[in-house]
């Protein structure tokens, strides 16, 4: 039985030095001349043997925080990265808790708002009954006659008032004749209440009696005039059946542009006062709506 003889292509270290010497060149002197540091590489069995011992636990060099000891690499990264799921999680569970505690809170503090407002309301029934909460419709207590009646006023008030419905007003009716007026009063005084209540569209003769700085009136815009200040837009005169006032339109109002003789309703307009004479005027809280604004047929 034959053997063959490979040639090894792995050079030692020594050999790769000797092999060296033998081609270093001399100088006159008899000096070797060192042209360059010789590099030595590592052998194919010392990279193996390099990578089991860098793998292998008892080879492993204890670093403390920075690796895990005994786990390669590869299994360090699925620690770390489980671990930074496990550290996620948690935070969405304590961020959960919080969350729900913040809600709790709100209603036990709603509530309270509620208890509060309830007892106010109690203490406020001493004084007028009307005002308890547990007190039902006031039109219950009323005969059939005065119902009637409240009825009827309801109706007919519901048509002038603007955003007011007829169960509201027959409701107000009805507790003012349960409290004790006659029908033609309280006709009168839920009028004058509802007519300048917030938010609604009040007859512009009765500006100077309502106090509230801001209000809503409709009318037509009989002229307009030069503005006496570039920072206004418009201004001119508004009117109804019941009176005029002044209106200015200010140009960081950004308000719709009015037409003279075109009929205009002004919600949230400012109330103000001039040399005893009172006026509207237009900011960034109003808001115009043109009734006859798209009537085509007419």
């Amino acid at each position: 039985m034959s053997s063959k003889n490979v040639p090894s292509e792995v050079v030692s270290v020594d050999e790769q030095a000797f092999e060296n010497a033998d081609e270093a060149e001399v100088d006159e002197d008899g000096f070797e001349v060192v042209d360059e540091t010789p590099e030595f590489q590592a052998t194919v069995q010392m990279e193996v043997q390099a990578k089991v011992d860098a793998n292998h636990p008892d080879g492993m060099v204890d670093t403390s925080d920075e690796r895990i000891y005994g786990a390669t690499l590869e299994q360090e990264e699925r620690i770390r990265a489980r671990e930074a799921e496990l550290e996620r999680i948690s935070a969405q569970a304590e961020l959960g808790t919080q969350d729900g505690r913040e809600k709790r809170t709100r209603d036990i503090a709603a509530k309270r708002s509620a208890e509060r407002r309830a007892e106010f309301q109690k203490r406020a029934a001493s004084v007028n009954p009307m005002a308890d909460p547990e007190r039902g419709d006031p039109r219950a207590e009323l005969t059939q006659e005065q119902l009637a009646a409240v009825n009827k006023q309801s109706v007919r008030l519901a048509k002038k008032l603007d955003g007011w419905s007829r169960a509201a007003i027959g409701r107000r009716l009805g507790e003012a004749v349960v409290g004790g007026k006659d029908l033609m009063s309280a006709v009168v005084g839920v009028f004058e209440e509802l007519q300048t209540a917030p938010g609604t569209v009040i007859p512009i003769g009765t500006l100077e009696d309502v106090n509230r700085k801001e209000v809503s009136i409709e009318g037509r815009v009989t002229v307009l005039w030069e503005p006496s200040s570039p920072a206004i837009s418009q201004v001119g005169l508004i009117e109804d059946d019941s009176g005029k006032t002044k209106f200015t339109s200010w140009k960081a109002s950004d308000a719709p542009w009015i037409e003279e003789g075109e009929r205009v309703r002004m919600h949230g307009a400012a109330k103000n006062w001039y040399n005893g004479r009172v006026s509207v005027a237009l900011t960034g809280w109003s808001t115009l709506h043109f009734p006859e604004r798209g009537r085509w047929w007419e």
